[in-house]
């Protein structure tokens, strides 16, 4: 998915719902080039090791933490939650191009 190109909740919630929550945390992140992504963390790995770790990072909201049920086909069927994070990244996206400081957006939405 990619913010360019005008994405919907029912991609957002493609991504929300290919993601097991009880298995892993995981972060949703906007790259460089306005790409969506969201990856799976090791199980001690903090949020400072994937900001250093991730190069074309240029946005991310804060980890969605295992169990807690911000990720998977539950959180996807929510339709009020994923507009909501699609609307935080398209606003994020906007205010962030032609920058290269990495945003955290400190919420869940």
């Amino acid at each position: 998915m990619n913010l360019n190109n005008q994405p919907s909740i029912d991609e957002l919630a493609r991504m929300f719902a290919a993601h097991k929550d009880t298995l892993d945390s995981h972060i949703l992140w906007i790259s460089k080039t306005g790409q969506v992504h969201m990856d799976c963390l090791a199980p001690f790995a903090g949020e400072e090791e994937f900001d250093k770790n991730t190069q074309d990072l240029c946005a991310r909201l804060k980890m969605y933490r295992r169990g807690q049920g911000y990720v998977g086909k539950k959180a996807a069927a929510d339709k009020d939650f994923i507009g909501r994070v699609l609307q935080t990244l398209t606003q994020a996206w906007q205010s962030m191009q032609n920058t290269s400081q990495v945003q955290v957006i400190d919420r869940f939405c």
